[in-house]
């Protein structure tokens, strides 16, 4: 069935050498994997490999089967030309974090709008704007809402948040936990929005400490989880 979508890239891996196997949540569909032939050899082709960089946001005209095979893309087209994101050093580290880490947590084949527009207006906005040390976290947090385990805030004001049962408590267990200042700094991300995230002032230390327990929330929360390699890239780009 040929149909017409928009779609945001998470992932294009090599296949042979001339061709590209292109992972994409869409916006018809939820996620789809294309296999695009010949892509990387065709100077006069109408699809262009630059098209599929990471969370890059296209229109699509493809053929899906939905037979749980990959499928093929007739046309592509830029839907949002990105300004900053492929080409600011500090916003492409982010995106191939967050392209990583949506690939390894979004896996529903059928549509989700309400993610997608998610998807689709945070990544415009951090386009848009360079106060973004703490997008991330935000970005992640927020994420965790359409995934099914954003945090249940009805004791906030308790002094530890169990990342196993993702509530607020006051008895610390052997469960992973936040504590201490981190806490406060999560407990102020709960509170806000992504044009007052440039308020929260944190320490480095404090960034990679809270993105590293938001990552284990994600672990513990998403069966078969993979931990990001590019982690370390992210951290060394901000540090």
């Amino acid at each position: 069935m040929q149909i017409t979508t928009k779609a945001i890239v998470l992932s294009s891996i090599k296949y042979g050498d001339t061709s590209l196997i292109v992972r994409a949540f869409t916006a018809s569909d939820g996620l789809k994997s294309y296999l695009i032939k010949g892509i990387l050899t065709s100077k006069k082709g109408r699809l262009k490999s630059a098209y599929f960089l990471p969370l890059s946001q296209l229109e699509l005209v493809a053929n899906h089967r939905n037979k749980g095979t990959l499928e093929s893309i007739r046309e592509a087209k830029v839907h949002y030309h990105y300004q900053t994101l492929h080409t600011d050093i500090t916003k492409n580290a982010m995106i191939l974090f967050l392209a990583e880490m949506l690939g390894n947590s979004v896996h529903e084949e059928e549509a989700n709008p309400a993610l997608y527009q998610f998807l689709e207006a945070t990544l415009q906005w951090l386009d848009t704007h360079n106060e973004i040390a703490n997008f991330h976290l935000y970005f992640l947090l927020s994420l965790t809402r359409y995934l099914g385990f954003y945090p249940d805030t009805d004791q906030m004001e308790a002094g530890f948040f169990d990342l196993l049962e993702g509530e607020f408590t006051n008895a610390p267990s052997l469960n992973p936990m936040i504590a201490g200042e981190n806490l406060l700094y999560f407990k102020s991300f709960l509170g806000t929005n992504f044009d007052a995230i440039h308020r929260i002032k944190m320490k480095k230390t404090n960034r990679q400490e809270l993105l590293k327990s938001l990552v284990v929330y994600f672990e513990l929360h998403l069966q078969g989880f993979r931990k990001p390699r590019s982690l370390a890239v992210l951290n060394e780009v901000f540090s």
